[in-house]
């Protein structure tokens, strides 16, 4: 039995991947300073046998020594995630995304920790020449803060991997999609699906750049394989998070919505903000991890529009923080 300290585990992946872990039997404790108000998230797993929470910031080390007491294993989440929220915020992000991960990886080596699984972003290949398949050998081309952050801390990492005592992993996760606790609309998939199911015009920019997405429920089963992997198959290891089906233009993902919603309105239009447009290989962690995603696009677009036809997100605009990383409330 492990006890799996999940940094962040109140967000998006976080809300899927704690009640993951507590179903194999793991204790799990949780440290989240709850910047969006979401602690609603994981507020249902307060009375689950092997689950706790302790309310801090990654960057204040008293908090990260609490949360630490009695851990096997630590998985870090935490992040301010995503190209908008890092703008608005640059030296909050900088801080959360780099120096607190920084601050805890230097913890960690006087700590017995067996395992640390970080989750970094394909984000980081960011604009690719042609429309190969990105592996993890291939150059990083960070065009944002966020990933900028995220390459920062991964070579932090692989450059003392020689030195520490436990064993490091990163996982490069695909755009995230899929209903959980904590959703997110201001991601891909659930943002498109959002405005059109709620019959508004949905305005698309560069229809046609590449991006991977996966399923948060995949993205869990991911981290616990990186979590029980033999320490020499996964210790200094990057692996892309997804599969190749998960490639999606942006054009592919509203054809998939406009299967399930006849008549939609939408438009088109160049000159973005986001010069992101790449694919990503999947090979190695199929290889050495066995890992297989089980969800599609198609299949969660189909559950999602059924969802908001069933005013399961009615309070969507009333809870706009809880719904998306739009602006940060408050730290500790």
């Amino acid at each position: 039995m492990k006890h799996v300290l999940v940094i962040g585990g109140a967000g998006y992946v976080g809300s899927a991947l704690v009640p993951e872990l507590l179903g194999k039997g793991h204790q799990v404790r949780v440290l989240d300073s709850l910047i969006y108000g979401n602690g609603a998230s994981i507020a249902h797993l307060s009375d689950r046998p092997g689950f706790s929470f302790v309310r801090g910031d990654l960057c204040n080390a008293k908090s990260c020594e609490a949360a630490l007491e009695g851990i096997t294993d630590v998985v870090l989440l935490a992040a301010l995630v995503g190209d908008p929220i890092c703008k608005k915020y640059p030296e909050l992000a900088k801080k959360t995304n780099l120096e607190g991960p920084k601050q805890l990886f230097d913890l960690l080596q006087t700590k017995s920790i067996n395992r640390f699984v970080f989750t970094s972003t394909c984000s980081n290949y960011g604009f690719r020449s042609d429309d190969s398949p990105a592996t993890e050998e291939s150059e990083l081309n960070p065009v944002s803060l966020y990933a900028e952050t995220k390459v920062s801390f991964e070579k932090y990492i692989l450059s003392r991997c020689d030195s520490i005592k436990f064993c490091p992993v990163i996982l490069r996760l695909s755009t995230a999609y899929g209903v959980a606790p904590r959703m997110r609309f201001d991601l891909t998939v659930s943002e498109f699906t959002k405005v059109l199911a709620s019959g508004e015009k949905l305005v698309v920019f560069d229809e046609n750049t590449w991006r991977p997405y996966c399923h948060v429920t995949d993205i869990s089963k991911a981290i616990i394989l990186a979590l029980d992997a033999p320490a020499d198959k996964v210790r200094g290891e990057v692996f892309n998070v997804g599969s190749g089906a998960g490639n999606f233009t942006k054009k592919m993902i509203v054809e998939a919505l406009l299967q399930q919603l006849e008549g939609a309105r939408v438009e088109y239009k160049a000159g973005g903000g986001d010069p992101r447009n790449y694919r990503v290989a999947f090979e190695k962690i199929n290889t050495v991890l066995k890992f297989q995603t089980d969800f599609t696009v198609e299949q969660s677009i189909a559950a999602l529009v059924k969802a908001f036809r069933n005013g399961f997100f009615s309070d969507c605009e009333g809870r706009r923080s809880f719904y998306g990383n739009y602006e940060v409330h408050s730290t500790e």
